[in-house]
This record gives C-alpha cells, structure tokens and sequence, in this order.
C-alpha cells in the first residue's frame, strides 16, 4: 500500500525537476494532515539553504513547539546535516525517508537524539535520484557541498 504523505514528497521532487532544480520533494505532517510542502529549490532561487526539507518548514509557516512535537517529515532523501539540524532544532519526532541508497545524512546522529526514522526503501525514488545524479552529477556535488 502506498503512503499518501511519501508519495506526496515524490510529486514536489518530481515538480523541483521540472523547474530544472534538484529532484528532492518534502512534506511537513501534523495530526495526519499536510501543513506544509516543499522542494529544493536552490537553483530556481539561487538559494544556498532551500533544500526541500528547509522549504518545506518554511512553506508551513510557524508552528507552536508542542506542534512540531506532533509532526513527521517526509522527505525524498535521507536528510543532510543542515536539515538535521532544522528537524532536531523543532524537535520533530518522525522522519520517514523515501531512500539513502544515494545519499545518506546523519541518521544515526538523529537516531541518537531520540528521532525514529523510518527508511520505505521506494524504488522508484531511487531511480529519480540516480538518473539525476547521472545526468548533472556537477549540480548535484554542488547540493551536497562536494567539490565537482
């Protein structure tokens, strides 16, 4: 049974591609619902910090701490170091991740802080992430900070 929050990740990463960004999608749930969406959008606004997870908080707008208590974020990709940190800074308790066979974050930092995630091992997410990574692997050593 597909997830309706992950596959709601997949449409922003596939939405991020078409705008000829970086295929990372994320979506922000409370209490079950949607409150916020998102997509890296680093090189549609030339940003340095719009990874889809940070995107994705900011389009929820502000939320009481006891909120985010009561979140998950779903993202595409196993979260980077600075979207880590966003997600221990708020206190989310749940990350669900579509995959980190192409790219893994500190998931055992957040683990250690007390996060539970939940990896779906979504095949199709990996071969969004894959074929990117070959067609511009110089955008993509750029989003995670590798030198091309």
């Amino acid at each position: 049974m597909k997830d309706p929050h992950l596959e709601a990740a997949l449409d922003e990463a596939r939405k991020g591609l078409a705008e000829g960004g970086i295929p990372i999608g994320s979506v922000l749930v409370l209490d079950g619902k949607i409150v916020g969406r998102g997509h890296n959008r680093r090189v549609q606004k030339g940003s340095p910090i719009l990874h889809a997870e940070m995107d994705c908080l900011e389009n929820a707008g502000r939320l009481t701490a006891a909120e985010y208590e009561r979140c998950v974020i779903y993202s595409t990709l196993s979260p980077c170091d600075m979207c880590s940190g966003a997600i221990l800074l708020y206190k989310i308790p749940v990350v669900v991740i579509a995959e980190n066979e192409t790219f893994q974050g500190p998931e055992a930092h957040l683990v250690e802080r007390g996060v539970e995630l939940r990896n779906a091992k979504h095949a199709g997410a990996v071969e969004l992430m894959r074929d990117f990574i070959a067609d511009r692997p110089e955008l993509w050593n750029e989003d995670i900070g590798e030198p091309s």
